[in-house]
């Protein structure tokens, strides 16, 4: 992924109450989140279940999970499907990034209607980190929600920058899978003393500033709706979830407190000796997802993220699973070749990612067994994302960074005198475009442009990294501009937060600069929306629903089972998103 044009952002403070919290109709077409006056909260249905768990397993595809439960028929995840509705024709929305993966399934809303199109994106109103003299400055900076905006940087650690007193969180193994497992122990107890509210974490000075305001925006404000931790708080119910950046904090939700227990250990932080991150070796991303699952059990228990304050078992809470994810992405990893086979089917190193998912299942339905839960807990699982390509065949590595250089110069040439193109790009398998000059003219040259460059690719089987081969088109096989991509992603024409030119990748298309991954996810591939979904639990039989559903259905179907009013969710209004059929 390239980034074009990195700012660095500035400083504020997060203090909106629930009650008080509110959504411009500008901004989202709606004008209270859950809690105010007129907004249908309180419980409408048959109460279902007392507590919804939510397993989103990063990169699930349908069919990893159809191929696990055939070939284990005796899983736990076999058991959880045997239990429950299995939606075999779900799609995540688009882009299929994680963050507005995961904001669509707990908001039920799509990017267009949340405002969230990426983790690391542009915006048009909003003004650079540090800006002081609001009435000057020039609106437009980067909008990024990931380790960047940590409290720790060089290096990032695990604990944000919390600086948990823990020698087992600097005492790192030298990624060896059996140093790995020996460590687990002690990291997970070190890093579940983390904050339950990480706003705390997130450093004030990597913020987009309000230019209104002049103060800074923290995720959970740029959010436009309310999520269904915000419903559920306003009814009186508790809350938790668990996430791979402090960034997460944006599910709090407008009013800021929708998630009373947020548990979220930094997985870009170092991870050994090295200085690898949690997610360059899969042996180091299992145990980054074991604390995670550990604090499930911790709140299954009854208990807080930490284990040490008892507080009852939330009615809403979860977890992401990343080991799915890396195992796709990593050409190799433990000794084991990651990606797929020329089948299709799951190749060693992902099978054993499959394998892990399965106990971690087993050990919380456990706890929730053993708590006497059973007949009281929906289990929903399914994936913020996809993965593509699967067919490794078709893989082409393209140089993006190269591709933004070579359209700015070419535009230079016929505009010399006027700012580079490009303001800002991400580009994983998908391309999205925010442009310094938006006028007709600039988009159809951007558009043409693009549609006929030949980008230099990295061949899969070249392990060198030399570029030996070239895409047409840029490895597009469309380019939507203006009023054209706002109507892809379904946002308002012209929308501050949505990008100018939006990319579709030619099968088997990566954007990098290296050949340290061999699948992406964002854009629209097959690979990259199908995702596995089951809802399991004492309200469902065990069903298969081939029809088409999308993950934005998840937010409705949690507060269904909860017996809470889904219209009290604002993108569910918007969107007329309905509860996912058959419970």
């Amino acid at each position: 992924m390239f980034v074009h044009k990195r700012y660095r952002i500035g400083a504020a403070v997060l203090a909106a109450t629930l009650l008080a919290a509110s959504v411009s109709s500008g901004e989202a077409g709606a004008t209270s989140a859950a809690g105010t006056k007129g907004s249908p909260v309180k419980q409408q249905n048959h109460v279902l279940a007392k507590h919804v768990l939510v397993l989103s397993v990063d990169g699930l595809h349908q069919t990893d999970l159809a191929w696990y439960i055939r070939t284990h028929p005796h899983s736990a995840l076999a058991s959880l499907v045997a239990s429950g509705t299995e939606y075999t024709n779900a799609q995540t929305t688009f882009p299929s990034d994680s963050f507005p993966g995961m904001v669509a399934a707990l908001t039920g809303g799509g990017p267009g209607t949340s405002g969230v199109f990426y983790d690391d994106t542009y915006n048009r109103a909003l003004l650079p980190a540090g800006t002081l003299d609001c009435s000057t400055a020039t609106p437009g900076t980067e909008v990024s929600w990931t380790e960047a905006a940590d409290r720790s940087q060089s290096p990032i650690t695990l604990d944000a920058g919390q600086k948990l007193s823990a020698p087992v969180l600097t005492a790192l193994p030298t990624n060896t899978l059996a140093e790995t497992i020996a460590s687990s122990a002690g990291v997970t107890a070190a890093i579940l003393k983390m904050t339950p509210t990480p706003q705390a974490l997130i450093d004030p000075a990597t913020l987009p500033v309000n230019p209104t305001t002049c103060l800074p925006v923290y995720p959970s404000q740029y959010l436009r709706v309310n999520t269904v931790f915000e419903v559920a708080r306003a009814a009186g119910l508790r809350t938790a979830w668990s996430d791979k950046h402090p960034a997460y904090e944006i599910l709090n939700g407008p009013s800021g407190a929708g998630v009373q227990d947020l548990f979220t250990p930094e997985i870009n932080g170092v991870a050994d000796n090295a200085g690898d991150d949690w997610t360059t070796d899969n042996a180091l991303t299992q145990e980054y997802d074991s604390t995670k699952v550990a604090a499930i059990v911790n709140e299954i228990n009854g208990f807080d993220h930490s284990g040490s304050r008892r507080v009852g078992t939330p009615a809403i809470f979860g977890m992401n699973f990343q080991t799915v994810s890396t195992a796709q992405k990593l050409p190799v990893s433990d000794g084991l070749a990651g990606g797929y086979h020329a089948d299709g089917t799951p190749g060693p190193l992902v099978q054993r990612a499959l394998t892990y998912i399965d106990t971690q299942v087993d050990t919380m339905t456990a706890a929730i067994r053993r708590n006497g839960l059973t007949g009281s807990t929906a289990i929903i699982l399914s994936a913020k994302h996809g993965q593509a390509p699967v067919d490794e065949s078709t893989l082409r590595r393209v140089d993006d960074g190269k591709i933004i250089a070579a359209l700015d110069s070419a535009w230079a040439a016929d505009h010399p005198a006027a700012a580079p193109l490009v303001s800002f790009s991400v580009d994983d398998d998908g391309m999205l475009l925010w442009l310094s000059d938006r006028s007709s003219a600039a988009l159809d040259f951007a558009q043409h442009f693009l549609l006929t460059y030949a980008a230099p690719a990295n061949l899969a089987t070249d392990s060198k990294g030399v570029y030996s081969a070239t895409v047409d088109r840029s490895g597009l096989t469309r380019v939507y501009t203006g009023r054209a991509a706002d109507t892809l992603v379904r946002a308002r024409n012209g929308d501050s937060h949505a990008p100018d030119l939006i990319g579709i990748t030619q099968p088997g298309v990566v954007y990098t600069g290296g050949v340290k991954k061999i699948a992406e996810h964002g854009g629209d591939a097959p690979a990259d929306l199908d995702v596995a979904l089951v809802v399991s639990g004492p309200v469902t039989q065990r069903a298969v629903n081939s029809g088409r559903v999308r993950t934005t259905q998840i937010a409705p179907t949690i507060l269904r089972l909860l017996g809470l009013n889904p219209n009290a969710l604002q993108a569910v209004r918007i969107e007329h998103t309905a509860v996912l059929p058959g419970l």
